[in-house]
């Protein structure tokens, strides 16, 4: 039955009155929004241990619930997505996409694509002209085969088809290769690279296909192109230096950012998209070019990010790319032959692009693997290309049948990417082996007592500091500079800025800033760009002393982060990483929490990783608010692995004129009877790790181990004995009391403790207590919690040994009858249960 849509009005007035609300527009679009977030969010929670971008779930959840699916059922196509409602629904989606495009312009660098090089330029023309010419080819088999075809001009058709084969997705290509971690290889660089110059390429033919499309005379398509050349001078000689003014107004050297300057921005994006329309051009293309103009990088380009993106990509994007799936008709491939040409589609775009990419790879001496794979990433279709598609389809360029045969190709091609890169090139392999010949070339550093192991002068002493943004800039710098010798001995510092990959589409503008601050993975010309805040403070510093900095950012998803962090420190051979706690304390006593997430990624790398791990928990650590310039450091000492560790750090620390050492040993109180009394730690599997505290299961000789603390201290003490301050201290009945008098007196601007897998008498007396921050041990946890009023910064160490990775729970048994005699360690000997003397 055919609608008079200037009869359907707005809102209804409720069932009660007898209206029904799939009557009337606005609430018919909302359930239509809810059902299409619902399926397309449904889809991608399926999709995501595929790896698929979220392009993908949201096309197939709008063909699912188009006329290909759910659509099959008439009442529920009547009443769900009436053919009236379809103006209303894609002129909502339209306003999502145009505001999307305009994010797309402000995200894209076209000085970064100048300076990308011949290389990445010669893959991107090769991965567009093959691709294109094979897409004329494949236009004169549908123009002849699919019914209707043939009343379409050849030129329309014939450049539909070659942008529709030759569009590589940037956005999409991009998020592809953060996920399987290929941002920071020489494929992902060249691969990111070529697909910017293929973006702007795309725009340019997108361009010209809308004018082509136009229903005048070619002298009219004539006009429209230059209209459009005329729109894009304009932009960015007169408008790109005002919004270059706008920009500098709301830089951070001003408190806030103007909401006027915000409101102006976003009428000028609406006012771009009606010129470019009014010419003749979508209006997606005048959006596209007025995010061009805007200045990259600076304080009001992100404050238009935080406004937009959210509320488009997560509500309005989707709905566009669901009334793409809305339009397509699978049943309308119908036969043998339409599936063959469906078939012959997809061969030819895979063939065209992969081939074209790989001939032009390995005319740059690129290997023929990587050469592969980056032909399969160049393949990956996005938006781009149903853009082109639903204009195609609003000129009437495009059918049903010849839409959905291209929209299945976009579909097929984009899903393929993911599993067929990780099938062909596994790059943590190559990673791990040559990790393993670098450490076979040279000795390999895997804690910090193998480096005076040696008794080599010129041992450079290797670090990977890990921060989560500017405030654990100080405490950092503090901390390195403290432990950086003055004497021959040399620090190497890798500074890893670890960037969380979410589903934002600006997550990828960090792409851009890595690739600024050194792809592969570090800046290794002295001199080079270092246009990251963090970055640069890190290079200020390297001027101070004999401490080589490298720069790095880390985009991962959360769950995967510790990966890049082992890798690094594998491939680097760094002798200990350092990492912030996932709280940060400052001086008015507020705590700022950046997520449990990132302590997640604190307990992946202590369980993983290749090196010793140190982590620090900053209370103000570096800041200049005491009058006395040098640093007050204690190293609270129980015994075992990783108290020796945190003693070897210390020694480090006392070269430094600068640095005050305090070395505070806690010893056991001896019983009246003269004896001591036994603790046994029995593991507990069936506790929580996160409540309480795990200790090794390795069997260790409790002796031997005394013995290793007694040499330890006194090397330190013989070796700095005017440098370093010895005291011992008799534990009290709580050990956790004289430790944290110590951490709220003040005297100590650090304290450095052992995370304590192998805990001595007296810490084990604490093991069942229950925990706040299991992953530190039971004496950091004491002295990390903000409940007991620490005032000192705290750093935790963990020793590296694989011997020594296993840890569990325990339950503590307390043995009345008191004992002696030498024993396994605390948490394992025998069936892992052994007395502590």
């Amino acid at each position: 039955m055919a609608v008079n849509i200037t009869s359907i009005k707005t809102s209804s007035n409720g069932a009660w009155q007898g209206d029904n609300p799939l009557d009337f527009a606005f609430p018919l679009l909302i359930l239509q929004t809810i059902l299409i977030l619902a399926v397309s969010r449904s889809l991608a929670f399926l999709l995501k241990p595929l790896r698929q971008p979220k392009v993908i779930a949201e096309i197939v959840g709008g063909i699912l619930l188009g006329p290909s699916a759910f659509g099959r059922n008439h009442h529920y196509m009547h009443r769900v997505f009436p053919k009236w409602s379809a103006p209303i629904l894609e002129s909502v989606a339209s306003i999502g996409l145009l505001f999307f495009l305009f994010l797309v312009g402000l995200e894209l660098d076209l000085s970064s694509i100048r300076r990308s090089g011949s290389r990445a330029f010669g893959i991107a023309a090769a991965g567009i002209t093959l691709p294109f010419v094979c897409g004329i080819g494949v236009a004169f088999v549908l123009r002849s085969t699919v019914a209707g075809e043939d009343q379409v001009g050849y030129g329309q058709f014939i450049v539909f088809m070659g942008v529709a084969l030759s569009i590589t997705a940037f956005p999409v290509l991009a998020r592809i290769l953060a996920e399987l971690k290929l941002l920071t290889t020489r494929v992902g660089e060249t691969a990111m690279a070529a697909a910017a110059f293929n973006d702007v390429a795309a725009w340019i033919l997108l361009a010209l296909a809308v004018a082509l499309a136009g229903d005048g005379s070619p002298l009219v398509s004539v006009w429209v192109m230059l209209s459009g050349l005329g729109f894009v001078g304009f932009m960015m000689l007169a408008v790109r230096p005002a919004m270059r003014w706008v920009a500098g107004r709301c830089s951070s050297e001003h408190d806030a950012v103007d909401e006027a300057y915000i409101c102006l921005t976003l009428a000028g994006v609406m006012a771009s998209g009606f010129l470019t329309d009014l010419i003749g051009i979508h209006a997606i293309f005048g959006a596209f070019v007025f995010g061009l103009t805007i200045p990259k990088g600076g304080a009001f380009a992100e404050r238009l990010m935080e406004r937009i993106e959210d509320f488009v990509s997560g509500l309005l994007l989707p709905l566009y790319f669901a009334s793409s799936g809305l339009k397509t008709d699978v049943a309308s491939i119908r036969g043998g032959k339409s599936w063959g040409l469906l078939a012959l589609v997809i061969t030819t775009a895979c063939a065209g692009k992969i081939l074209g990419t790989f001939a032009v790879a390995m005319m740059y001496m690129i290997p023929a693997r990587e050469a592969l794979v980056l032909g399969l990433l160049m393949n990956t279709k996005g938006l781009v290309e149903l853009i082109v598609l639903n204009i195609g389809k609003e000129k009437k360029v495009l059918n049903d049948e010849t839409f959905a045969i291209l929209v299945l190709m976009a579909l097929f091609t984009t899903f393929i990417t993911t599993p067929t890169v990780m099938l062909i090139y596994k790059p943590a392999r190559h990673g791990s082996s040559s990790a393993a010949s670098s450490s076979h070339s040279g000795t390999p550093r895997r804690k910090l007592g193998d480096l005076t192991a040696t008794k080599e002068s010129k041992d450079e002493l290797r670090m990977l500091a890990c921060l989560h943004g500017p405030g654990n800039v100080p405490s950092l710098i503090t901390l390195v500079e403290s432990i950086r010798s003055t004497k021959i001995s040399q620090l190497k510092l890798f500074v890893m800025h670890l960037v969380e990959l979410t589903e934002r589409s600006s997550s990828i503008i960090m792409v851009q800033r890595a690739r600024k601050n050194g792809f592969p993975f570090f800046n290794r010309r002295r001199g080079g760009r270092w246009h990251d805040r963090l970055s640069g403070a890190f290079q200020a510093y390297s001027q101070l002393g004999r401490v080589k900095v490298r720069p790095t950012t880390a985009i991962s998803a959360l769950a995967t982060m510790h990966e890049d962090i082992c890798h690094v420190a594998e491939t680097k051979r760094v002798a200990v990483i350092i990492l912030p706690f996932h709280k940060q304390y400052w001086g008015d006593e507020s705590v700022e929490n950046v997520g449990h997430g990132w302590r997640g990624v604190n307990q992946r790398v202590l369980k993983h990783a290749p090196c010793s791990v140190g982590l620090l928990v900053d209370r103000g650590l570096g800041q200049a608010s005491r009058p006395n310039p040098s640093q007050r450091v204690c190293i609270v000492f129980f015994g075992g692995p990783d108290d020796r560790e945190a003693l070897e750090l210390g020694g480090r620390m006392a070269e430094h004129p600068a640095v005050k050492v305090t070395v505070v040993r806690f010893v056991e109180r001896e019983e009246a009877d003269g004896g001591s009394k036994a603790v046994t730690l029995r593991p507990s599997p069936s506790k929580s790790p996160e409540q309480n505290y795990s200790f090794s299961t390795a069997v260790m000789n409790r002796q031997k181990e005394e013995e290793l603390d007694e040499a330890a201290l006194g090397e330190l003490r013989s070796k700095w004995e005017e440098a370093v301050e010895y005291k011992e201290k008799v534990a009290s009945s709580n050990v956790t009391e004289g430790v944290v008098a110590m951490g709220r007196s003040g005297d100590y601007d650090l304290m450095v403790v052992g995370k304590g897998r192998f805990p001595s008498a007296m810490v084990a007396e604490i093991a069942d207590r229950q925990a706040e921050h299991a992953e530190l041990g039971p004496i950091g946890d004491v002295l990390a919690s903000d409940r007991n009023g620490v005032v000192s910064s705290v750093l935790v160490i963990q020793q590296h040994d694989v011997a020594h990775a296993e840890e569990v729970p325990v339950v503590k048994v307390v043995d009345s009858g008191g004992g002696g005699g030498g024993s396994s360690s605390a948490a394992a000997a025998g069936e892992m249960g052994g007395s502590v003397v």
